[in-house]
């Protein structure tokens, strides 16, 4: 009505939004069936509501393209559901309880640097200490990771300059778990999460590309309150599959 001054009714989107649905809901069918095969994938998912239930936009990016998909749950089911219970690739995540449902994680560093941050923040002279001391290796850990993305430093190269900063930080989470810190304790438990990014070549070492990718649906989620029913949920994954892949694809949407 604004744009075209056209009148239409609120039914008549809806009717439209069905259709877009039905007309691309193949191809989303088809990227959602590539997931499992993926070496690769980062995981993020920001709230929302449908109807007056709480709900999740979860993003699954891929090399080539990203899956939507708005549940009524953050449990472990969607993952299982999306991926299967076997996923054998890397999952780049945050720390929440969910993934750990994964076998293979990495945890993202620029989470973990925040973190760090708020140690260095505490109060708690403790904390503050074993904050201050985990940012100077975090802070050489992503020096380097610089320096292997533009090509000044070789991969074997990286790893081997990565050796004594792994080992640094292990130490200090392992001081930081016997002065009884939760955190450390937990990262010290799961250190293997935080080192595939060097173990393997094409993991990154944060999730970054997942929240860049949910950053237009949270605007989306903003301006609209979310959806109103499972059909609405369908039209909002579905479309939103479609521009993030369109995206990164270089595509016109």
């Amino acid at each position: 009505e604004q744009v075209l001054n056209q009148p239409c009714s609120p039914g008549w989107v809806v009717k439209l939004q069905n259709q877009a649905t039905a007309a691309l809901r193949p191809t989303y069918d088809e990227l959602a069936g590539q997931l499992p095969g993926q070496e690769r994938l980062g995981i993020d998912e920001t709230p929302t509501k449908q109807a007056q239930s709480k709900a999740w936009l979860w993003g699954f990016v891929a090399t080539t393209f990203t899956v939507f998909a708005l549940r009524t749950t953050r449990a472990a089911t969607v993952l299982d559901d999306l991926l299967g219970a076997a996923y054998a690739g890397v999952v780049n995540c945050d720390r929440a309880k969910m993934y750990y449902s994964q076998s293979r994680l990495q945890w993202c560093w620029a989470h973990l640097k925040r973190d760090f941050q708020a140690l260095i923040d505490s109060r708690d002279g403790v904390k503050k200490r074993l904050g201050q001391d985990l940012m100077r290796p975090t802070r050489k850990l992503f020096e380097l990771w610089a320096r292997y993305r533009d090509g000044t430093l070789t991969r074997a190269g990286f790893q081997r300059l990565m050796k004594p900063v792994r080992q640094e930080i292990e130490a200090l989470l392992l001081r930081g778990a016997f002065a009884g810190s939760g955190m450390a304790e937990q990262l010290y438990n799961h250190r293997e999460w935080l080192w595939n990014f060097v173990d393997e070549e094409g993991v990154e070492p944060t999730n970054n590309a997942s929240e860049r990718a949910l950053r237009h649906a949270v605007i989306w989620r903003k301006l609209s309150f979310g959806t109103q029913s499972e059909r609405g949920s369908r039209f909002v994954e579905t479309l939103l599959t479609v521009v993030e892949t369109c995206r990164q694809q270089s595509q016109n949407v």
